[in-house]
């Protein structure tokens, strides 16, 4: 059992932004969408930890976070904070990708 070190790096990621979205702005649905999504790649890093064929959390996570902070970023143009999370939600999106394309699922 190897543990998802790239996918708990990425929850501390999310909720570290959502609480400096707190602290720099006051933004409470910051903080709250970034504790939420957080925890929720947390817990997807949890899954893989325990079974590597279990991407579907993390999955569903990263690419919502992609999408919205995609979407976001390219209205605003600014790196911070949309960009670089659009960027990190897709170069996870990539790697579980990849995980799923290299690993044949049993069913």
């Amino acid at each position: 059992m190897s543990v998802d070190w790239v996918g708990y790096g990425y929850a501390a990621l999310i909720a570290s932004g959502g609480v400096m979205g707190y602290v720099k702005a006051g933004s409470v649905p910051s903080l709250a969408a970034g504790l939420l999504f957080g925890s929720m790649a947390g817990f997807g890093a949890y899954q893989i930890s325990n079974d590597p064929n279990n991407v579907w959390v993390s999955l569903g996570t990263s690419g919502a976070l992609a999408g919205v902070m995609g979407k976001r970023f390219y209205g605003s143009r600014k790196f911070m904070p949309a960009g670089l999370m659009a960027g990190a939600s897709l170069l996870m999106v990539g790697k579980l990708g990849m995980a799923l394309l290299q690993k044949p699922q049993e069913s």
